[in-house]
């Protein structure tokens, strides 16, 4: 039962105050630009980690091929409880002076900082393997519920940033593209600091033996030792920017409720309201298609964010799916074909690259239809937002854990070695599959579901009719 609130009962405008009532002001260029930046530290944190956390398990600290897979998926895999835990937690929370939302952001921030610097930090050589490989997965861990904590309010904040439907999709553009943006910093300052040193370890492969390292030799253990400084410094940079990018969410962004979106408490059970969002099947059509399109390919999308947010507005979302989709599949084909060649395999990237920014725009832009086709449906379950949200953030994280775990397994199988400096065919055979015919697979089985989702730009205008509606009648008739 919604609160009474102002005006209700009895207190009814004319017709033209409804419609000014129905209109909400548009969303300003600096809070979108405030909402943007605030989910820098999800992909500075999270590239880096994907691009860097193997090698640094395997080669810096010298963990072996399995303890090191199963640090990585283990660590993905636990956000199958925190994820939807945290989002119920969030549903059940109050709404307090500084919002719903945005303490959640605020208060965990200082834990994911200090957990993601201690991931890179490198216990004692004396220390057992297996305590090792125990205090890796537990700051892991320890990290990914931080991230949750505050990723999950984050990208459920987009329902409560104000303005029209359009200006949600315009504000889910602009988030987008500075975490691609945020993709290519993080990456590029990690490897610009931990770079230099893991050439002078590999310089060693010019040995005669062909070996990597060997950590007792004198000298080389000053290198490895150094590298892992590398790793600590970079870590505390990007943590320095994390923080920095909650502040500027926090000083620019307010939350605002919106129809059938009053940010208070949801009463429903977990396990009630879990099946209520499952039975969603437009929701569910979302987050299968959305697994398989991250599982395909969970690399950098390129800035092509402003070509595709233009193709959205002029000839809508699912159009766009079998527009971008399909053109991932012959630059995989041809990137594995011709990687000897340079310049045909950094063009194939690069084509690639611009299809893939489908990846990062098109299912976040999707999700608000979702949610708000639920409400419509659902008037009477309110304030689960956030649920919605926390699965949808969790099938992204796990899709990229269980890529990484399955890349990781497969090199283990194939023979690799991180002390080899050449490798065996086998292992560049691996390579070229996982490159390219499990991706194409995984991306056609996307397509096939999106076939079939039924919110298209028709019953997106729908909605908005209905929305309005809704909210006058939320408003002014407060029903129980």
């Amino acid at each position: 039962m919604l609160p009474e609130s102002p005006g209700s009962a009895g207190d009814r405008p004319g017709a033209s105050s409804r419609h000014s009532e129905t209109q909400p002001a548009p969303l300003l260029f600096c809070r979108k630009l405030c909402y943007a930046i605030g989910g820098a530290p999800y992909q500075l944190t999270g590239n880096a980690l994907g691009f860097f956390l193997q090698i640094f398990l395997l080669d810096v600290v010298q963990l072996e091929p399995f303890h090191s897979s199963l640090i990585l998926f283990l660590g993905r895999a636990w956000d199958a409880v925190t994820d939807p835990a945290v989002g119920f937690l969030v549903s059940k929370s109050p709404r307090r002076k500084l919002g719903k939302l945005i303490p959640w952001i605020v208060c965990s921030t200082p834990f994911g900082v200090v957990f993601y610097c201690m991931v890179w930090s490198t216990p004692s050589d004396a220390m057992p393997v297996s305590l090792k490989f125990l205090w890796y997965l537990a700051m892991y861990c320890f990290f990914q519920t931080s991230m949750s904590c505050y990723h999950v309010p984050y990208s459920s904040l987009t329902m409560f940033l104000g303005g029209n439907p359009r200006d949600r999709d315009s504000a889910t553009a602009y988030r987008m593209g500075v975490e691609v943006f945020s993709t290519l910093v993080g990456s590029g300052i990690q490897g610009q600091i931990v770079g230099g040193y893991h050439a002078s370890m590999m310089k060693s492969c010019s040995m005669p033996n062909g070996t990597l390292y060997n950590s007792t030799s004198p000298g080389l253990t000053d290198t490895l030792e150094n590298t892992r400084r590398a790793y600590v410094i970079a870590s505390m940079v990007l943590g320095s920017l994390y923080c920095m990018a909650c502040l500027i969410l926090f000083l620019g962004v307010k939350e605002q409720p919106g129809p059938l979106s009053p940010l208070g408490k949801t009463q429903l059970p977990f396990f009630h309201s879990l099946r209520i969002i499952l039975g969603h099947q437009p929701y569910v059509q979302l987050l299968c298609g959305f697994l398989f399109m991250s599982l395909a390919f969970q690399v950098v999308a390129s800035l092509s964010i402003p070509f595709w947010q233009w193709f959205l507005v002029h000839f809508g979302k699912k159009p766009a799916v079998f527009v971008g989709l399909p053109l991932i599949i012959p630059a995989l084909i041809v990137i594995t074909l011709v990687s000897h060649n340079f310049l045909v395999f950094v063009f194939m990237v690069v084509l690639a690259g611009c299809s893939l920014a489908v990846l990062y725009l098109l299912p976040w832009s999707m999700l608000p239809d979702a949610v708000d086709d639920f409400r419509l449906k659902n008037p009477n379950c309110l304030n689960l937002e956030a649920f919605f949200y926390s699965f949808y953030v969790f099938f992204n994280k796990f899709a990229g854990g269980l890529s990484l775990g399955i890349s990781t397994m497969s090199l283990h199988f194939a023979g690799y070695r991180a002390s080899d400096c050449t490798h065996n065919p086998s292992v560049i055979l691996t390579l070229r599959i996982l490159m390219a015919p499990v991706p194409i697979t995984l991306l056609l089985i996307a397509m096939a579901i999106f076939c079939f989702y039924p919110i298209d730009e028709e019953r997106r205008k729908q909605m908005r009719v209905e929305m309005e509606a809704a909210g006058h009648w939320v408003k002014n008739e407060n029903p129980g």
